[in-house]
């Protein structure tokens, strides 16, 4: 594959979720070398070290479950900058979470640059969850539920979350591992062009002629794609390191395979890896893993893999 120039951009939010830890998660995927690991595949890596949130003035919402929602508006403005800035500059940025509501940032600020180049904006989400909710229908208040609600450009957010200065048209998303949903997501979603693949979807059909599909309606557009990746898309034996816990998730292999199918395809452009939970990991073993997969999705091969020992 062609050689890109990576740059790390840490998000140490977790105001997004009522579980703290995620805040460690950057510091973790640095210390279990994907800095080392992309240069060793024949990358250039920059770490642009920590995003910090934004001062803004306070907020208020109806719905009195919401937490942190200064906190998240904070985050929200100075990660839309940070992922716009990087990928008008046609790097690969490569966002170290921290909890998901950073996708709230992360893919408005890479879409508004993608809209700059001429491009359509495509999304790949990864995820146990939708992240569906709006700021109305969030039972929990953890805003990491909001983020795809959000960058589809669903009402429920005006006047509170910052207008967004690009969104994704819902037929330009794929979930894909979804197998924990609210009720309010479940109606929303079946109202929306989004294109899912829960659990029993993959496990019936196979993960490989979906992703194939996405792809190529992706090439098809000359469209950039953003990949979202959250711990808790993987099977909860294979990567403890989360506080949403969900079993049944994807299996090493089939979590590799889909890196690699995208390595294959040459369309992504900027990358998620979020809600790395250190504080719940097992001597690192998640961050190690989602390391080895974000190896896989830039070049590595199974030839290439080291043995791990744990």
């Amino acid at each position: 594959m062609n050689k890109k120039n990576c740059c790390l951009i840490g998000i140490p939010v977790e105001d997004g979720t009522d579980i703290n830890g995620c805040l460690m998660g950057p510091d973790a995927f640095r210390t279990a070398g994907l800095n080392s690991t992309l240069e060793s595949l024949g990358h250039t890596v920059f770490d642009y070290g920590n995003v910090s949130p934004r001062h803004t003035a306070p907020q208020t919402h109806a719905n009195q479950a919401i937490h942190h929602l200064n906190e998240i508006i904070g985050w929200t403005l100075s990660i839309e900058e940070a992922a716009y800035e990087r990928a008008s500059k046609s790097e690969f940025p490569i966002f170290l979470g921290g909890d998901h509501s950073l996708s709230i940032g992360t893919v408005t600020g890479v879409t508004r640059a993608a809209k700059d180049k001429g491009q359509e904006q495509f999304v790949l989400w990864l995820d146990a969850h939708p992240d569906f909710h709006t700021l109305d229908t969030t039972k929990s208040g953890n805003l990491h539920g909001t983020p795809v609600a959000y960058f589809a450009g669903l009402c429920g957010f005006e006047g509170v979350y910052p207008e967004p200065k690009a969104t994704v048209l819902p037929k330009n998303i794929c979930m894909m591992g979804i197998r924990s949903v609210d009720e309010a997501e479940k109606h929303r979603l079946a109202e929306s062009k989004i294109y899912i693949f829960d659990m029993r979807s993959i496990d019936e059909n196979g993960i490989v002629n979906p992703l194939k599909d996405f792809l190529e309606t992706v090439k098809e557009a000359n469209g950039a794609l953003h990949v979202s990746l959250d711990v808790d898309f993987l099977e909860p034996d294979i990567a403890p390191a989360v506080g949403t816990m969900v079993p049944g998730g994807a299996t090493f292999r089939e979590a590799h395979l889909i890196m690699e199918m995208l390595c294959d395809s040459g369309l992504v452009t900027s990358l998620d890896l979020v809600e790395l939970n250190p504080f719940l990991d097992e001597r690192g073993r998640t961050a190690k893993l989602m390391v080895d997969l974000c190896a896989s999705l830039l070049g590595r091969k199974v030839l290439d893999r080291p043995t791990r020992s744990f």
